[in-house]
């Protein structure tokens, strides 16, 4: 391969990575042709772009990064598969789901490393860390949803209490 076309490659990569903001490296190797078209086709539905990269030229292209990605630079070894999305979370649903296909006797794709919410996740063994994580955007809804709470019960015993009242006020007229 030419330098100019490793140059144009890098470049790319480097775009495609910024364009997300999570990503995974995982490794696919020795998937048959079909199951690759699945696992596709998958990611394709879950908004994940997936992409068979070379070590050394992503390597470059996350050097190239205002990001210091060196802690993933021991995780690229062998066949390397990116994974990238704007979900923290679903690139790893994807992994295990697929693996765990009564027809994928390899098992793969086999979490690497991963970079999700600024944070690495090296190994294989991170997988289930990462299919619980929530998004920066799920935890301030949690948060938003904790702090009406109270106020919601403020609101709500005083619009019952008003019913009360004017319930007994009227049973008064009445008589």
């Amino acid at each position: 391969m030419k330098k100019e076309d490793k140059s144009a490659i890098i470049k790319q990569l480097e775009t495609t990575i910024n364009e997300y903001a999570h990503f995974y490296l995982a490794d696919i190797a020795g998937l048959n042709a079909a199951q690759t078209s699945e696992l596709r086709r998958v990611c394709y539905k879950e908004d994940i772009k997936l992409v068979v990269v070379k070590n050394t030229l992503l390597q470059k292209a996350l050097e190239n990064s205002s990001v210091d990605f060196s802690e993933l630079y021991g995780s690229l070894k062998g066949e390397t598969s990116l994974m990238l999305s704007n979900t923290g979370n679903a690139p790893a649903k994807v992994i295990e789901d697929f693996s765990k296909q009564k027809s994928n006797k390899l098992k793969k794709p086999v979490l690497k490393a991963a970079y999700v919410e600024q944070s690495f996740y090296i190994g294989e063994n991170q997988l289930d860390a990462l299919i619980h994580i929530k998004s920066k955007n799920e935890l301030i809804g949690e948060l938003i949803a904790l702090l009406q709470s109270p106020a919601k019960n403020v609101v709500s015993a005083l619009q019952s209490g008003g019913s009360t009242i004017h319930g007994v006020l009227k049973t008064l007229s009445e008589r």
